[in-house]
C-alpha cells in the first residue's frame, strides 16, 4: 500500500546511519536559517549596544551576498576537496565569523563576521543540497530533499527564541555564542557520517560564472553604499547604477559559454516573465530583517515577541506553500495570480498600521498579526506553482540549471532587497531624527515602496497564466 511504503521509506531515512547522515545534511541548512532568525531578532539590541545604525541593512545585504558566492562555489569546493573536507571548511568559515560576531566590538567587526557567515552560510546550502544525491540511494532523494527544506520551517521557531532570550536578557552575544556547539557536533558527525569523496562520477571541470556573480555582487554593494549618503539624489543615483550592471550582466551571460541563466532567462517573452515574478515576490520578504526593530521602537515589544512576530511572515509563506501545492492547473492560477496581490496588500496595511499611534495600546498592537502573516501567504501561494512554469517554459537540456537558477534569483533579490530598504529607510529619516519619529517614517515609506515589488509581480504573473510565452522555445 502507498501509505506504508511511505512510512517506510521515512523510517529507513531517518534510521540507523541513514538518520545520522540526516541529520548532517539537514544541519548544514538549519544551522544557515536558524541564524538568520537569530539576527533578525538581536539586531536592534546590536545596534542601540554598538551603534551603527545606518548600516542596520548592510548585516542582511552583505551576509545574503556572500550567500550567493557561496552556494555558487560549492560544486566547486565539492569537487576540489571531496564531501567530507567540503563540509569541514564551510563550517570552519560559519563559524569563524559566528565567533567574530560574537565578539564585535563595532558594526565594521559585526559586518565582517555576517559576511564571513554568509559565505559559510551558503558554501553549507549548496553541499547540503548537492549531497544529497551523493550520501542516500536514489528511491530516498525525495525524501531526503524534502527533510532538508523542512528545516527553514524549524529555523522560525527556533531562530527567534534563541535570538529573543539572550536579548531579553541582555546578553545578545550569546545569541551568537550558542551556534558554535552546534556547529561543533555538526563537525564531528560530518567526520564520522560523510565519505572523504564523491562515488559519483563526474562530467569534467566544474565551471561556475564567476564573472556574472561578481557583477551581481558589486551591482548589490553599489546601492549599499548609496544607502549612506541619505541624499535622494544620490541614492537613485546609486540604483540606477546598480540596474545598469545588471543589464551588463544579462549580456555577458548571453555571450558567455558558461552561463549563470538559461537561455531564455532575460526574455519577457519566456523565462524572463516567471523570474521576475521570483525576484519580485523575493523583494517583499526582505522587510522581515526591519520589521523586528519597528515593533520593538513603535509598539514597545521585546526582542523574543518581536521576533516570533517577524517570524509570522515566513510561517505564513510556509502555510501557503503547504495549502497551494498540488492544486489542479485552473485552481493553480488563481493561487499564482491572488498570491502577489495578498502580499502586496499585507505590506501595504502594515505600512499603514505600525506607525499608527492608537496600536502603541497593548491589545490593538497584535492587530499586525494578520497583515505580517499575509505578507508570506501571499508570496507562499503562488511559489510552488511558479517553480513548475520554470519546468515547462525551460528550454530542453536545460532544466536542471533553469532550477538553480532559481535559487540565484531569490538570493540576488533579496540582497537587492534590502539594499534598496536601506536607501528608503535612511532618506526617511531612520538615523536622522532617527527615534519614534524617525522609525515611524521609515517603516511608512519602506513598507509602502516595498509593496509596489509583488504589486508589479501580479502584472508579470498575467503574461504566465495566460500563456503569453512560448513554452520550451
Amino acid at each position: 500500500m502507498p501509505h506504508a511504503g511511505n512510512t517506510a521509506s521515512w523510517a529507513e531515512l531517518l534510521s540507523g546511519r541513514n538518520g545520522l547522515r540526516s541529520i548532517a545534511l539537514a544541519g548544514g541548512v538549519a544551522l544557515h536559517a536558524v541564524n538568520v532568525y537569530i539576527v533578525a531578532t538581536i539586531l536592534p539590541s546590536v545596534v542601540r549596544d554598538i551603534g551603527g545604525l545606518p548600516y542596520y541593512a548592510w548585516n542582511m545585504t552583505l551576509f545574503v551576498v556572500a550567500s550567493i558566492l557561496g552556494s555558487a562555489l560549492s560544486p566547486k569546493t565539492m569537487d576540489k576537496f571531496g564531501p567530507r573536507r567540503a563540509f569541514q571548511v564551510a563550517i570552519a568559515v560559519f563559524s569563524a565569523g559566528t565567533a567574530v560576531c560574537a565578539l564585535a566590538p563595532t558594526m565594521g567587526w559585526m559586518l565582517a563576521g555576517r559576511t564571513l557567515q554568509g559565505f559559510g552560510g551558503g558554501l553549507l546550502l549548496g553541499l547540503s543540497y548537492s549531497s544529497v544525491r551523493i550520501v542516500f540511494e536514489e528511491r530516498l532523494w525525495p525524501k531526503a530533499m524534502a527533510l532538508v527544506s523542512s528545516m527553514w520551517g524549524v529555523a522560525t521557531l527556533a531562530g527567534p527564541a534563541i535570538g529573543g532570550i539572550f536579548a531579553d536578557a541582555g546578553y545578545w552575544r550569546w545569541a551568537f555564542g550558542a551556534v558554535l556547539p552546534v556547529a561543533l557536533f555538526l563537525a564531528c558527525l560530518v567526520q564520522t557520517q560523510i565519505a572523504v569523496k564523491s562515488s559519483a562520477r563526474g562530467h569534467g571541470p566544474v565551471r561556475i560564472p564567476m564573472a556574472q556573480i561578481g557583477l551581481l555582487v558589486v551591482s548589490v554593494l553599489i546601492v549599499s553604499v548609496a544607502s549612506l549618503s541619505g541624499h535622494v539624489g544620490w541614492s537613485a543615483l546609486g540604483i540606477v547604477a546598480a540596474l545598469a550592471v545588471g543589464l551588463g550582466v544579462a549580456r555577458l551571460d548571453a555571450r558567455n559559454t558558461t552561463r549563470l541563466m538559461p537561455v531564455g532567462a532575460y526574455d519577457l517573452n519566456r523565462l524572463g516573465s516567471v523570474y521576475a515574478c521570483v525576484a519580485l515576490v523575493s523583494i517583499g520578504i526582505t522587510v522581515e530583517m526591519f520589521v523586528p526593530y519597528f515593533l520593538q521602537v513603535l509598539h514597545g515589544h521585546s526582542p523574543l515577541v518581536a521576533g516570533y512576530l517577524s517570524a509570522l511572515m515566513s510561517a505564513g509563506w510556509t502555510l501557503g506553500a503547504v495549502t497551494s501545492s498540488g492544486r489542479s492547473p485552473a485552481v493553480a492560477d488563481i493561487y499564482v495570480r491572488l498570491g502577489p496581490i495578498i502580499s502586496a496588500v499585507s505590506l501595504a496595511v502594515l505600512g499603514l498600521l505600525l506607525p499608527s499611534t492608537p496600536l502603541q495600546d497593548a491589545l490593538l498592537r497584535w492587530v499586525v498579526v494578520l497583515p505580517l502573516l499575509g505578507v508570506g501567504l501571499g508570496i507562499g501561494m503562488c511559489w510552488p506553482h511558479l517553480l513548475t512554469y520554470v519546468f515547462k517554459v525551460a528550454p530542453a537540456g536545460q532544466e536542471n540549471m533553469a532550477s538553480s537558477a532559481i535559487i540565484t534569483t531569490q538570493l540576488y533579490a533579496m540582497a537587492l532587497g534590502a539594499a534598496i530598504g536601506g536607501v528608503i529607510i535612511n532618506a526617511a529619516g531612520f538615523t536622522d531624527p532617527g527615534g519614534v519619529q524617525g522609525t515611524a517614517q521609515a517603516a511608512l515609506a519602506l513598507l509602502l515602496c516595498i509593496a509596489l515589488a509583488p504589486g508589479l509581480a501580479a502584472c508579470f504573473v498575467l503574461r504566465v497564466v495566460r500563456g503569453r510565452i512560448q513554452i520550451r522555445a
